[in-house]
């Protein structure tokens, strides 16, 4: 199950002795580096306009951790502290910088992990105070607040859109 899961997941779930160097560096290229570029990308624009929205997706677990996915873990930890020393350095050019922390969500690829026996809502839903998974547009309606004026004074902050698993 493991090598299935590792070929379709860009996490797949792996304990830490097991997991290569491999495993690790897609993990963190993807979750972590991957954003690290995006913002890079942006940030000249935003330093001409003189005000910015930088919202990023990290996780619930980059708070708490998760069994069996320290790459992860890992990675969108990095997405919360990158999110909070940014927040820092461009706040006096007006751009706040955010980031989501959601649980688990209805997206493609957990809907794919039920269907092939990888992933079972069964074991997550009852840690959750919301006993269910999140929908993509909770998650959207996030971000548009973040990125409204009404969040003009936010900045360095974790959104938790997670049900309440991580408080």
């Amino acid at each position: 199950m493991l090598a299935s899961l590792s070929t379709q997941c860009l996490a797949p779930v792996i304990s830490f002795a097991e997991m290569t160097t491999a495993h690790w560096q897609r993990v963190i290229d993807v979750n972590l580096t991957g954003v690290f570029h995006t913002i890079q990308a942006a940030l000249p624009d935003l330093v001409e306009a003189g005000w910015g929205r930088v919202i990023s997706i990290s996780s619930h677990a980059g708070q708490s951790g998760a069994l069996s996915m320290a790459h992860y873990s890992a990675a969108k930890g990095g997405v919360i502290s990158l999110t909070k020393a940014l927040a820092r350095e461009l706040a006096g050019g007006g751009t706040t910088v955010n980031t989501i922390a959601p649980s688990v969500c209805e997206t493609p690829q957990m809907l794919r992990a039920i269907e092939a026996n990888e992933f079972s809502l069964d074991h997550v839903t009852p840690l959750i105070p919301i006993p269910r998974a999140g929908r993509p547009d909770e998650i959207a309606g996030a971000c548009a607040f973040l990125a409204s004026d009404d969040a003009a004074y936010i900045t360095g902050q974790v959104l938790a859109v997670n049900g309440g698993i991580y408080m």
